[in-house]
């Protein structure tokens, strides 16, 4: 059963490399005949998603939660049809759950798929740690470090939201640095799923241990011990999965139109807080 699981997932990505390669001349198509229109959508589908993916990320949104199509129109001021390519993009990513002709909802994973979901990304960041050391460089190592700096000063601040998107920028950053644009875009996936996981299911974000690990993760990566990089961070998600995985749901109340409007500020310009951005699947060929 397990194994038929990783075929699926083995699957999708190949699926995937196809339809990204067909869609060369569709997206082609588009730019000739769309112009500034079709970017325009674009950019404000994207923007869109991308304040949503946060607000879960960072468990402003608790699992569960209802999406009303109208609620989310009006926060990011766009139109139903545009609302419900935004909720497709976060379906396909396994943040939404939007059954046809009712309510969309931020997804509400199982214990077993959650399960399934980490034993997934353990795989993935395995093979990021491997790539990252081959393309090693100084830069990366600064980068890195710059980055734990800002967790750290999240900590301090005592700032949970930040620390926790930090938190899981370290990886997808990581997974920039991997050179490969199929696997950072599953890992950043699979990281906003630990992070679904987590608001689910899990204890309250540990700030000092991300830091921690992750300075001794980037110590290794400078090192060129890969050995020692990946013993590392699988101890570090060994920890993030048990801290997950303890079956005790929260629920607490909260305003979800004052959650959206916080997250929708950057839509038209506004000064927001910066959001994780994953790459957008390329869409099917009609034919």
């Amino acid at each position: 059963m397990r194994g038929g699981y990783y075929f699926r997932i083995l699957c999708t990505i190949v699926g995937d490399i196809v339809h990204q390669i067909s869609a060369v001349n569709v997206d082609r198509q588009r730019v000739d005949l769309g112009g500034t229109l079709m970017s325009k959508k674009s950019t404000r589908v994207d923007l869109a998603c991308q304040a949503l993916r946060q607000a879960i990320i960072e468990q402003a949104l608790p699992p569960g939660t209802k999406l009303p199509e109208d609620e989310l129109g009006i926060r990011f001021g766009m139109s139903r049809t545009l609302v419900r390519e935004v909720l497709a993009q976060m379906q396909s990513e396994g943040l939404v759950d939007a059954p046809p002709r009712r309510t969309a909802t931020t997804a509400k994973p199982t214990l077993d798929q959650a399960r399934e979901i980490f034993e997934i990304r353990k795989m993935l960041e395995r093979e990021v740690v491997r790539l990252v050391i081959g393309r090693w460089r100084s830069q990366f190592g600064a980068d890195l470090e710059g980055h734990v700096r800002a967790e750290e000063a999240a900590r301090q601040a005592g700032d949970a939201r930040v620390s926790i998107r930090l938190a899981g920028e370290f990886h997808t950053k990581l997974g920039e640095m991997a050179g490969n644009t199929l696997l950072r875009r599953y890992l950043g996936e699979v990281v906003s799923r630990c992070s679904l996981i987590l608001a689910l299911y899990g204890r309250p974000h540990s700030a000092d241990c991300a830091v921690n690990e992750h300075r001794e993760i980037v110590g290794a990566l400078r090192a060129g011990d890969a050995d020692a990089a990946i013993k590392i961070m699988d101890h570090h998600l060994g920890s993030v999965e048990q801290r997950a995985l303890l079956d005790q749901g929260r629920g607490a109340g909260f305003d979800l139109g004052a959650v959206l409007s916080r997250y929708a500020g950057g839509l038209d310009g506004a000064g927001s807080t910066k959001v994780a951005k994953l790459p957008r699947p390329k869409a099917k060929k009609k034919g």
